[in-house]
């Protein structure tokens, strides 16, 4: 080849990063709408996944190598920092306590509601700790939300061990939870 005729070092990385960026698109669209988060911050959320990834991954070939997993990982945290740094913007703005306006200052339940919901989330991570470790990230998964199909894609799994994994888990998590002296049941949609 040509030397003329071969892409600089720059543009190769470039390149390798608009088509690895091009072809998790979807999936990092899928999970900025999956956090409330407007197109606008989708395109957002887009750029700071292009970004991270070419920190991290310094070569064109390590970029272009890059597995879904990853994508994944970045573009979850990509949109929760996005989150916080605007919560924390609202936050600095707002005004303070004692010139708010007259009403209730807690969501419905009060913070005994809280306090309670606080407490099972924690129990909830307690149990899932305990799960096999092939069953636990198909359970957090489901339990944030993600449907069936969408874990088994994201995994990299079939449906049907997706589901197998899934309904065991809950399984588990429930019979842990009871042990503990939880009263809590999860959907039953994961059931064979």
């Amino acid at each position: 080849m040509h030397p003329a005729a071969q892409p600089s070092p720059d543009r190769g990385l470039s390149l390798a990063l608009e088509d690895t960026v091009t072809r998790f698109a979807a999936l990092v669209r899928r999970i900025g709408l999956r956090h409330g988060l407007s197109e606008g911050d989708v395109d957002e959320v887009m750029q700071e996944v292009r970004i991270r990834l070419w920190h991290a991954r310094g070569t064109s070939e390590q970029i272009a190598g890059v597995t879904s997993s990853y994508v994944y990982r970045t573009a979850c945290s990509a949109a929760l920092d996005l989150l916080r740094r605007r919560r924390t913007r609202r936050e600095a703005l707002a005004e303070p306590l004692e010139h708010a306006p007259a009403g209730p200052l807690a969501a419905a339940g009060g913070p005994e509601h809280d306090l309670a919901e606080g407490e099972l989330a924690e129990e909830v991570v307690r149990a899932l700790a305990t799960l096999a470790p092939s069953r636990r990230p198909v359970v957090r998964m489901y339990l944030a939300g993600y449907p069936r199909e969408e874990i088994a894609a994201l995994l990299g799994w079939t449906e049907a061990k997706t589901r197998n994994l899934l309904y065991r888990g809950l399984a588990d998590l429930r019979a842990q939870l009871r042990a503990r002296g939880v009263g809590v049941d999860f959907p039953r949609e994961a059931a064979p």
